[in-house]
C-alpha cells in the first residue's frame, strides 16, 4: 500500500530507542525524511545509522531534551534546517516516576507535567505555523492504554497524560480547517525497555502480564510502529481526533 509520504519531513520526539525509534524507522521506509532525538548521543547515532541502514534513507539525528525549553527550539530549528518541512509530528517521552499517591510529592507532580504535557504542547506550537501555510499536517501523539484504563502503580501517567485527550480532540476541531490532522494513539504492553523494567520492578514476568491481553502476548514495537505510519499518511486523511489503543484488546471499556 502507497501511504503517500514520500519525502514528507517527519520529527520523531524521544526516538532513539523503543517506540519512538520503531516509529522513526517505519516513517523512513514509507519514504519520509526523519528527524530523531534524544538525550544520548551514543545511542542516538547508532540508532541514525541503523534507521539509515534498513530504510536506505538519511536520517538526521539531534541531541536534546525535550523537558528543556531551549533544547525543544533547538531540535525544531535544527529539523527545518534538515528536512525544510516538518509535516509530521510524533510526541512522545519517556514515562514518569512508578508509583502509587503517597510516592510522590509535588516535585513529582510538577516534573511529570513538565514531561508529558509541557513538552507535548511546545512542539506542536512550534510545527502549526508551518503546517497552516501548507495546507497539511499530521500531529499524532503517544501516550498509553493508561489514559482509558488506569495501570496499578502508576498515577502520574494515568492521571497527566489523561490530559492529552482533551488537547487531541480540541486541536482536531480547530485545526481541520487547515487540513491537519490531530490523533492520539495509546500503546498496550509493547516489549520495550520501559516494559523489562516495570517488570522487573514488579517482579513478574511477560507471561503474567500477557493473561490478561486477549491476543495472549505483549506487542512488538514495528506493530504498533505501522499504526502510527497508517495515521500519518494520506490513506488516513478522514481520520482526526481518535485515541486508537494499539493494546492486544487489553482495555476493556466499549
Amino acid at each position: 500500500m502507497d501511504f503517500g509520504l514520500l519525502n514528507k519531513g517527519a520529527l520523531v520526539m524521544a526516538s532513539s530507542k523503543g517506540l519512538g525509534k520503531a516509529v522513526a524507522l517505519e516513517l523512513a521506509k514509507e519514504g519520509c525524511n526523519v528527524v530523531i532525538c534524544g538525550r544520548n548521543i551514543d545511542t542516538l547515532k547508532n540508532s541514525s545509522k541503523e534507521i539509515s541502514s534498513k530504510s536506505g534513507r538519511e536520517c538526521f539525528y539531534v541531541q536534546g531534551d525535550i523537558t528543556i525549553e531551549n533544547d525543544r527550539k533547538r531540535i525544531l530549528s535544527y529539523s527545518k534546517s534538515k528536512i525544510e518541512s516538518i509535516d509530521i509530528l510524533v510526541t512522545n517521552s519517556g514515562g514518569p516516576k512508578p508509583g502509587n499517591f503517597d510516592d510522590h510529592d509535588n516535585l513529582d507532580w510538577s516534573d511529570a507535567y513538565n514531561l508529558l504535557i509541557e513538552s507535548t504542547i511546545s512542539m506542536i506550537r512550534g510545527v502549526l505555523p508551518g503546517m497552516k501555510e501548507r495546507s497539511w499536517g499530521r500531529i499524532i501523539t503517544i501516550t498509553s492504554q493508561a489514559v482509558k484504563q488506569p495501570v496499578e502503580g502508576l498515577i502520574l501517567s494515568n492521571s497527566i497524560r489523561t490530559a492529552i485527550i482533551g488537547l487531541v480532540k480540541t486541536l482536531s476541531i480547530e485545526l481541520g480547517k487547515y487540513n491537519i490532522t490531530v490523533n492520539n494513539v495509546l500503546p498496550g504492553y509493547t516489549l520495550t525497555d520501559r516494559l523489562k523494567n516495570l517488570i522487573k520492578q514488579r517482579g513478574t514476568s511477560l507471561e503474567n502480564i500477557s493473561v490478561d491481553v486477549p491476543l495472549k502476548r505483549v506487542g512488538l514495537p514495528n506493530e504498533f510502529a505501522a499504526a502510527v505510519a497508517f495515521l500519518a499518511s494520506e490513506k488516513a486523511s478522514y481520520i482526526t481526533g481518535v485515541s486508537l489503543p494499539i493494546d492486544g484488546g487489553w482495555i476493556k471499556g466499549i
